[in-house]
């Protein structure tokens, strides 16, 4: 069961959903639209303490960083 990555053609909100096979239709979270799209999503883990990811840059704290040790950033 993945999460994926959505965002609605309609109102332009950007949500992740848990899908199940059973589901064929994903409505948006905001305005209930199913007019919406599978974004492409990009993959990291951490193992330890080193990142390993994609360069993604997520919005604040330690999502976004790349150091490959927390004291860099002060996580």
């Amino acid at each position: 069961m993945p999460i994926y990555e959505y965002v609605c053609n309609s109102c332009g909100e950007e949500f992740e959903q848990l899908v199940f096979s059973s589901d064929k239709v994903i409505k948006c979270r905001k305005c209930g639209s199913e007019d919406t799209v599978k974004k492409m999503s990009t993959f990291a883990m951490k193992s330890g303490n080193s990142f390993r990811g994609t360069g993604k840059k997520a919005s604040g704290g330690c999502a976004g960083c790349t150091s490959t040790n927390c004291s860099s950033c002060g996580g």
